[in-house]
């Protein structure tokens, strides 16, 4: 598996509850686009209508060497995952007030996938206690790595 983009700032803003597989349904040119890695997910989250689901914002850029039947940059693209996976996600976005949000693209056996994360976002005294204990592992990490030496 070879990750294409990933989106750094999910493990900073939420706290992440459960991670799935999902495929994309792409069109044209944008698989050619994606295999140069040129895509963007930083500002992309998912939503569910209609008991499918949906990836909104996930920039991908023309391919370059295109013609008249390039693709839009930022169009909605459907993702696929077992109608019953969408049910039971469709019931805990509702019922406990979560997000969905892509954190990982890469290609695995020559299909783009993309990992979708179930999120609860984090509060300003949250972060500031992640940022404190990712401090202190670094330090220990650090104070470890000098005694052995």
């Amino acid at each position: 598996m070879k990750a294409l983009a990933s989106n750094k700032k999910v493990s900073h803003e939420y706290f992440i509850l459960e991670t799935f597989e999902c495929g994309i349904v792409l069109r044209g040119t944008e698989i050619k686009s994606i295999r140069l890695g040129k895509l963007a997910i930083s500002d992309s989250y998912a939503r569910i209508s209609n008991y499918e689901l949906y990836i909104i914002n996930m920039h991908i850029s023309p391919y370059e060497y295109g013609n008249i039947f390039n693709h839009k940059e930022t169009r909605e693209r459907k993702l696929l995952m077992k109608k019953h996976d969408i049910v039971k996600l469709s019931l805990k976005l509702k019922t406990e007030g979560l997000t969905l949000i892509p954190t990982k693209v890469y290609l695995k056996d020559g299909f783009c996938k993309l990992e979708l994360a179930l999120c609860k976002g984090k509060k300003q005294y949250d972060k500031r206690e992640s940022q404190k204990q990712e401090d202190t592992k670094r330090r220990l990490v650090k104070v470890m790595k000098d005694i052995k030496n």
